[in-house]
């Protein structure tokens, strides 16, 4: 029987530390029970003693997952881990996860502590830890470029005190597969007890060879892979949880190993997360991305047609692809457009629903072809910004080559409706400069971005926009079919994001394993 690999989610910890990706308690709670439902083994659901508001999250994360083990990270001190168990101990099968870096550059400039120091606080933590939880993963931050001697000493110490799952982190994406295979082979093999314990790689991206590692780690007897959806994570990411599962599936004669995810949930995760965060996934990404099963090329087109094996090693709907498909349009009904939304992966309630199809039907009227991407662009447009307490309610824009560039902008805001007009250099700017007349802020503006969700010259617009407010992020994402409203929208929305961090005094957010 193949050896059962573990997927170990941390979109919702070490995900949520990249800049502008912070998520709602709502938003948390929907990831998890999707990641529940797909099969994920431990779901890593926040830092709580980082923020009164990520305590909160933990807990309730907590509190609604019924199969996955719930982690929480922690540091090595005592309060931080009293801190994590008081958010985790509801859950059905909770984990204290403690880690305290090992490397001699993080020994000598961040904890400014000798080796026995970093042993007795291993020992110290991973007890304190044990008292409290059965299930305790201790990780060695910065463990890549941490002395191999001194590494085994560090692990064998977290397994005597208690350790039931070791991490081996490569923390700031520094080693190549074959080395990062090499330190697991040889931990294993030297260190006592290693045989009791699960251990787990933790990959980061910064030269792009996080899932290459991830592999590498359980060929050389690693049974724990922690990942994200859609590779986020801190700098450059975290290896991507669907191409490890998909590297897993695809190439088991070669990689004799399972994991218990169903892969048809996958793409729907990945659009989850892009809605949640406001981070677009690229087109070209892997198992995913818009064009990872698309083929432009006459030769592979002909081949296609002969046999799909020809060019693709897996197929769309396993992985909850549909393919872009034309089948809706201004004459489907109800049923029909409730049937698309199942196949896409949705569930709305009956209010949500009823909007959803008066948004599908003015988009009908105005488009010639209307595809799946259109679809999921404007339902997770609707569930993320429903509930804004910002909202707009019209726009005019003139532009053209005689100028000037004027928006007329009516926004609703805490349900009282106000109305400005403003002049900019381009009606872009316009738009954003009436927004903040009527919104005034000091927020920069650190990105804006359209591309269209799908071809044609009638495609709706999706716009990415990210501010930055006194080290505060907001980012998000709103699609319409005219280019100037989805930029109105997605720049309101990145503000509501941003009034709801002042509100919650949130902070930057905090450095971590």
């Amino acid at each position: 029987m193949p050896a059962h690999v573990k997927i170990f989610d941390t979109t919702m910890r070490d995900g949520e530390q990249s800049p502008g990706a912070s998520m709602t308690l709502d938003e948390k709670l929907e990831l998890a029970q999707w990641l529940d439902a797909t099969g994920v083994d431990v779901i890593e659901a926040g830092f709580p003693i980082s923020s009164n508001g990520d305590f909160e999250a933990v807990r309730a994360v907590a509190g609604v997952v019924k199969e996955s083990v719930v982690c929480g990270l922690s540091r090595a001190g005592a309060k931080d881990i009293d801190r994590c168990w008081e958010a985790i101990r509801g859950a059905q099968r909770p984990r204290i996860h403690s880690f305290l870096s090992t490397s001699p550059i993080h020994r000598k400039h961040k904890l400014q502590m000798d080796q026995d120091q970093v042993l007795d606080a291993i020992t110290f933590s991973v007890s304190h830890a044990r008292n409290l939880c059965d299930d305790v993963e201790w990780s060695a931050e910065d463990a890549t470029r941490t002395e191999r001697d001194f590494l085994r000493r560090c692990v064998e110490a977290a397994i005597k005190a208690g350790a039931t799952t070791i991490n081996v982190p490569d923390t700031v994406g520094y080693s190549f597969p074959q080395e990062y295979g090499e330190i697991f082979a040889d931990l294993i093999a030297s260190v006592p007890g290693a045989d009791k314990v699960v251990f787990s790689a933790h990959c980061h991206n910064d030269l792009g060879l996080a899932v290459a590692n991830s592999i590498a780690a359980v060929m050389a007897g690693a049974r724990q892979i922690e990942c994200a959806i859609n590779g986020l994570g801190e700098r450059a990411g975290n290896a991507a949880l669907e191409e490890v599962v998909m590297a897993l599936r695809v190439r088991g004669d070669v990689l004799p190993y399972e994991t218990k995810i169903d892969s048809t949930r996958l793409m729907r995760a990945s659009q989850m997360v892009s809605r949640i965060t406001g981070f677009p996934v690229q087109y070209n990404k892997a198992i995913v991305g818009k064009n990872a099963f698309s083929h432009e090329s006459g030769i592979h087109q002909d081949g296609m047609l002969k046999n799909a094996q020809t060019y693709e090693i897996m197929r769309p709907e396993d992985v909850g692809q549909g393919g872009t498909s034309l089948v809706l349009g201004k004459l489907s009904g109800r049923a029909a457009f409730k049937d698309k939304l199942a196949d896409l992966g949705y569930e709305l309630a009956a209010n949500e629903f009823q909007d959803a199809f008066t948004r599908f039907k003015e988009l009908a009227d105005r488009k010639r072809h209307v595809y799946d991407d259109d679809i999921i662009a404007l339902v997770d447009d609707q569930i993320a910004h429903s509930h804004d307490a910002i909202q707009v309610k019209r726009l005019r824009v003139v532009a053209g080559t005689e100028g000037p560039q004027t928006a007329e902008l009516d926004l609703e805001i805490d349900g009282e409706h106000r109305w400005t007009t403003a002049r900019g250099n381009g009606p872009v700017d316009a738009i954003f400069a009436a927004i903040r007349s009527l919104i005034p802020h000091d927020a920069k503006l650190d990105l804006y971005q359209v591309h269209a969700v799908t071809e044609g010259t009638d495609a709706q617009a999706e716009v990415s926009v990210r501010l930055i407010e006194n080290g505060r992020v907001g980012a998000a994402r709103a699609a319409d079919a005219d280019t100037l409203v989805a930029s109105a929208k997605a720049y309101v929305a990145a503000l509501n994001r941003l009034a709801a961090k002042r509100a919650k005094g949130q902070d930057a957010q905090e450095s971590a394993a």
